[in-house]
């Protein structure tokens, strides 16, 4: 199920999204009051805005904008709202987003392909490890995508080995649908209670919110960690609720591939210019297709690099890489720039440690200091030791780490509020 825009040429699919951006443009200027305003405000000619490459001549459009114009960002009379979902709110305000029935259709034709390319099909089973409630787009998405493939859905929600394994045992899903760190701990109690999960039904795990490859797609230590036990394949896919679209792996795992269909892709740097091939910068993205809440130019805060050029799978579509980090998490530490995915990274090698959280603050001389608390099964100063030269060798720094007590960092990281663990925590000064 590849749709035949993802195997057009590149010339092809640029004339197929200058078509829809100008439908955009031109929607966007009707019924977006926000839209309507900025661009009168700044006297944009949209006329004058006719390829992909003039984007770069309309403003961009910020989060927080979003969480200030929230109501503005609407298109359509609220008795046209089917649906509303709003986002984690991980990096400030949540905001809600609102849902036509046509928005519903695009979601679901976005994670069917989105699943088709990661090998799912009619006639499988899919176990569904994530909340559906809460406002929550994904849950939602995902249920919708299945059943437009006509795959079975178990609907079992997050946590729990018991009762993901008592749903695995019965029902025998072919694929799960979850948070990868949580696939470690579905090993740990199966092998505490004798399930030979090497002989189960699961081929695969769609697995989201956190990274499984490193930047030059080999795998990272955590897909390592559970494909050494398990034998099963891990396909990464990656989105967010502000685009209601999302980028994911095919079986070659190479990057989430792009749906040119649904969504203009740009990575821009500090001063919203396109960065050169090649090189990272923030995913920028504009929306196709959508009713309620289009979006132009929106800049995500994640820190991406884009990868051309034909996939074995037969797409020519350009593929998003791992996210190296968010922007407004990116830290400044003796010289070195890291961001929280490298050091989670790090930690996840250890199988003392059971829990983490990162602290940034800012210290007496201004910059970013970084504080490790980890919970273990085993405290020792060796132990503690061997982390800190793990991270010299691998990060070329050793930030501050500490031992906690687990039952102070899982409820910090576990915040029934939230829907995927927080282990970032910042309290930077900004000036």
């Amino acid at each position: 199920m590849i749709p035949l825009i993802e195997k057009n040429s590149l010339e092809e699919i640029k004339i197929f999204q200058e078509q829809k951006l100008a439908e955009l443009l031109h929607y966007i200027s009707q019924n977006s009051p926000f839209y309507k305003r900025l661009f009168a405000g700044q006297n944009i000619d949209l006329s004058k805005i006719k390829t992909l490459e003039d984007l770069q001549h309309l403003p961009v459009t910020t989060k927080e904008d979003l969480q200030e114009y929230n109501d503005d960002f609407l298109c359509v009379p609220q008795h046209q709202i089917i649906d509303y979902a709003s986002t984690s709110g991980t990096l400030g305000d949540p905001v809600t987003f609102g849902l036509t029935d046509s928005d519903l259709d695009r979601l679901a034709y976005n994670e069917a392909i989105s699943f088709a390319c990661a090998g799912i099909a009619e006639g499988d089973v899919v176990q569904l490890m994530t909340t559906i409630d809460r406002k929550f787009m994904a849950g939602l998405a995902y249920f919708l995508g299945l059943r437009k493939l006509k795959v079975g859905v178990i609907r079992v929600g997050a946590g729990i080995p018991e009762l993901q394994w008592d749903s695995i045992l019965k029902y025998k899903p072919s694929y799960l649908i979850t948070v990868p760190s949580f696939l470690l701990k579905l090993i740990e109690y199966a092998e505490a209670h004798g399930i030979d999960y090497n002989n189960s039904s699961i081929k695969g795990a769609i697995c989201i919110g956190e990274p499984l490859r490193n930047q030059d797609f080999s795998m990272n230590t955590l897909s390592n960690k559970i494909t050494e036990k398990w034998n099963i394949k891990l396909f990464s896919t990656y989105a967010s609720t502000e685009m209601s679209t999302a980028f994911t792996e095919c079986e070659h795992g190479v990057g989430g591939h792009h749906h040119p269909e649904l969504i203009i892709v740009e990575v821009l740097d500090e001063n919203n210019r396109p960065v050169k091939e090649g090189e990272i910068g923030e995913l920028t993205f504009t929306t196709l297709g959508i009713e309620a809440m289009p979006l132009l130019r929106f800049k995500t805060g994640d820190i991406v690099q884009l990868h051309n050029g034909p996939c074995a799978c037969g797409r020519n579509t350009l593929r998003v890489g791992p996210v190296v980090g968010r922007k407004k998490q990116m830290i400044k530490y003796k010289g070195t720039t890291l961001y929280p995915p490298a050091m989670n990274d790090v930690l996840s090698g250890f199988d003392n440690i059971e829990n983490h959280i990162i602290e940034i603050s800012t210290n007496d001389l201004g910059t970013d200091e970084i504080l490790i608390k980890i919970a273990v099964k085993n405290q020792t100063p060796e132990f503690l030791q061997e982390i800190k030269d793990h991270f010299r060798a691998k990060l070329r720094v050793t930030p501050k780490i500490e031992f906690a007590p687990k039952e102070a960092l899982n409820p910090l990281v576990f915040n029934p509020m939230s829907r995927k663990p927080i282990r970032f925590f910042d309290y930077r000064v900004t000036v």
